[in-house]
């Protein structure tokens, strides 16, 4: 099984699973990348799957349906092009004889699911859409700061060989505020620089892994000291002691951070 990243727009990554008898992609923004590597690699489209309604994840379902006739997955509870099988937490998509775990992680939208499969290649591998990014998670535009406390849960309780498939090429300026959270954190700072030498080298920083996440992700780490401290020092009403108040905070900090 090949796990791609396909480029689109200026910073996402639709990604594609192919065993070179036939593909899957998830959350294609446009089409053009998609229908460019099914050309180079002469291969059918089985299935769409996506994790939530923004445009740059579903804009490219309607002409991908038209042009290979691909079954779409989606979420039950948001607005996705039609037709499309709704989706919600306990349900499985079954593609390319993998069955993955459907999760509904609420948060950056009401409604947005992840995908997890626990084998693929011998390790497991998580569509997450934008709730978990390396190094952060998404804007809550739609949730509340105790539904993404309660889903980033939800994913860090993955097994930690966990391949984390997020759509955004944003690792970088997620450290950099990593860095502001806990100045202090080795596997940070390491991590990082292994990052800037993937990207110096023109090479995706993605997908993560969940144990290296837990360790650097500071939305992952909203019950470890140094992380809640710092999230009062940016807002002193900040119960340390609160997970979802922190997370509420380092959110905030991270809207505001240059």
């Amino acid at each position: 099984m090949n796990l791609l990243p396909l480029p689109a727009f200026t910073d996402n990554y639709i990604w594609m699973l192919h065993d070179a008898q036939a593909a899957v992609v998830v959350d294609p923004g446009e089409a053009g990348p998609v229908l460019q590597a099914l050309q180079t690699l002469d291969l059918p489209l089985q299935a769409i799957l996506v994790t939530h309604h923004h445009a740059d994840h579903v804009g490219g379902v309607p002409a991908l349906r038209e042009a290979t006739g691909a079954r779409v997955f989606g979420p039950a509870h948001e607005t996705v092009p039609e037709p499309i099988t709704r989706l919600v937490q306990g349900d499985t998509a079954e593609v390319l004889d993998l069955r993955f775990q459907v999760f509904d992680v609420p948060g950056h939208t009401a409604g947005h699911i992840a995908y997890y499969a626990p084998d693929v290649n011998g390790a497991p591998v998580l569509f997450c859409g934008d709730t978990l990014f390396s190094g952060g998670c998404g804007r809550l535009f739609e949730g509340t700061p105790a539904q993404m406390q309660a889903s980033l849960d939800t994913l860090a309780a993955l097994p930690g060989d966990t391949r984390v498939c997020c759509a955004h090429e944003y690792t970088l300026s997620n450290l950099k505020f990593a860095r502001a959270v806990e100045p202090g954190n080795g596997a940070l700072r390491q991590y990082t620089r292994d990052c800037e030498a993937l990207r110096q080298q023109g090479r995706p920083t993605l997908p993560s892994r969940l144990a290296t996440e837990r360790d650097i992700n500071p939305f992952l780490r909203t019950r470890q000291p140094t992380v809640a401290q710092a999230a009062r020092a940016f807002d002193a009403q900040v119960d340390p002691q609160d997970a979802v108040a922190v997370l509420a905070a380092l959110r905030q900090w991270k809207n505001e951070f240059q």
